[in-house]
């Protein structure tokens, strides 16, 4: 984070009612968050090959990637520092399909844990899911 402005791509996967996310922390917040998968789109990258390689370092898992799901600029702290995001949100499927089989996945390159959350969670407020406004994005059949 700092002064520049990050582009990232998320994948939306789901199994069922459930959406494929990590569970993160801001201690200076108190507060617990779950964001898609994915991450930094690299210079010269087009938003789709950065979601299928960053599937591929997180839990070496190839996939799909469907549709534009939407654009989302995310404006935000984190830890007490400013961070600034253009997301790019895309619906995507797991080749391998035991990947929905598993209730948890370890996340390759980082200590963080990917799991399957019920939408209901997030668009009842009890669990808060960034980046702000994916949760109005999310349709039933997505």
């Amino acid at each position: 984070m700092g002064s520049t402005i990050r582009p990232l791509a998320l994948g939306v996967i789901r199994r069922k009612n459930a959406l494929l996310v990590f569970e993160g922390h801001d201690d200076v917040k108190g507060e617990t968050f779950y964001r898609p998968l994915g991450g930094g789109i690299e210079f010269g990258e087009l938003s789709e090959d950065a979601l299928v390689r960053e599937f591929r370092e997180e839990l070496g898992a190839d996939v799909v990637v469907k549709e534009l799901v939407g654009v989302l600029e995310n404006v935000f702290g984190w830890q007490a520092r400013p961070g600034h995001e253009i997301v790019f949100l895309y619906t995507a499927e797991f080749v391998d399909p035991s990947f929905y089989k598993l209730d948890e996945m370890k996340i390759l390159d980082d200590p963080a844990t990917a799991r399957w959350v019920d939408v209901e969670d997030f668009k009842n407020g009890s669990k808060i899911l960034y980046p702000e406004g994916l949760t109005e994005l999310l349709s039933p059949e997505q």
